[in-house]
């Protein structure tokens, strides 16, 4: 029998298969349905910042009343209706998933600035979350302001999260950073327990019909995972952070994928929003199946076998790898 149990941000988890925040893992019955089909932890929606800006204006009074004393405020800040909860809602609702499931639930707080940040995360760990995930989606579109700047603000909210929780603390990270490798270290310097590659930036489009932009949601396809696969394998070994690898899991096959560059889970949103918690099975399954084939005897002896590090020509992974794709068409 192999063993798929894996730890991350010092859990014990029975397999690699995380629920990645969506709206199966807002609600109790919905996050219950997804322990029992067998998912070893689920994070929650983000409270976003700007939830907890409009909670210390009381912006959503204000609404209610008409006035535009908030003017510059109203143009900047998403409807409170826009948001399914509220932060003590949010706070609420952590503890009803708690008493819902008997797996690890982490917490999840969105935005760039330390402000109402560090009393919430802290909020979050007495309502008892097990970890808190700090996810930074920020567009950097001002051209004063340069990446060392951005990194500063990322590193320093970090840090002082750090000072006041003891909760295990894992940073989701776009993409678009221009050195990687050091800048994990750095946030690993900070106090981040973990860091999850990468956080999808959804992009808008236009309407030609009303001349407007309009959000669109796209889930992901198997594809999208190649990026934060081939960072994970890169960074591995090197910076001393758990990895969890979302975005474009939909397999157990990729999840083996995730397992040999070197995460300790994945975190999956698309693919059970598609088919169901129900999909879970079947993916432990050919997990399972691979493993038994292959004479592998647990995730722990696979994990990292095809990191940069590991593997037979590591320079794949860089220019080597760019050149023999392009010559390969």
């Amino acid at each position: 029998m192999v063993d798929l149990t894996t730890t991350y941000l010092g859990l014990n988890l029975k397999n690699p298969i995380v629920a990645s925040s969506s709206p199966l893992t807002q609600k109790p019955e919905s996050a219950h349905e997804l322990e029992t089909a067998g998912a070893s932890a689920i994070i929650m929606p983000s409270l976003f910042e700007e939830q907890i800006i409009q909670e210390g204006l009381k912006l959503h009074e204000d609404l209610e009343r008409g006035t535009e004393s908030y003017a510059e405020a109203l143009t900047y800040l998403p409807s409170f209706g826009q948001y399914s909860i509220g932060p003590e809602m949010y706070l609420e609702n952590l503890k009803k998933i708690k008493r819902a499931v008997n797996i690890p639930v982490l917490g999840s707080l969105n935005g760039v600035s330390t402000g109402g940040w560090i009393e919430y995360a802290k909020k979050i760990e007495d309502a008892g979350a097990d970890a808190l995930e700090l996810n930074i989606y920020y567009l950097a579109a001002i051209p004063e302001q340069t990446s060392s700047q951005l990194e500063d603000v990322y590193i320093r909210l970090v840090s002082d999260i750090r000072k006041k929780v003891r909760l295990p603390l894992a940073v989701k990270l776009s993409p678009f950073i221009t050195a990687l490798p050091n800048f994990a270290r750095k946030l690993f310097e900070a106090g981040a327990n973990g860091l999850v590659l990468f956080n999808r930036f959804y992009q808008p489009d236009f309407d030609l019909e009303k001349l407007e932009v309009v959000p669109n949601l796209v889930l992901s396809n198997s594809n999208e995972m190649r990026l934060p696969l081939r960072w994970i394998a890169i960074i591995y070994g090197s910076v001393k952070v758990d990895f969890a690898l979302t975005g474009g899991v939909h397999s157990g096959l990729d999840v083996l994928k995730a397992m040999m560059a070197g995460a300790c889970v994945t975190t999956i949103a698309s693919e059970f929003l598609q088919l169901g918690s129900q999909r879970i099975p079947a993916m432990l399954e050919e997990i399972t199946s691979w493993m038994e084939k292959h004479e592998y005897e647990s995730i722990k002896q696979m994990k990292g076998s095809m990191s940069q590090g590991a593997v037979a020509n590591p320079a794949l992974f860089e220019r080597a790898n760019y050149m023999k794709v392009l010559s390969s068409y």
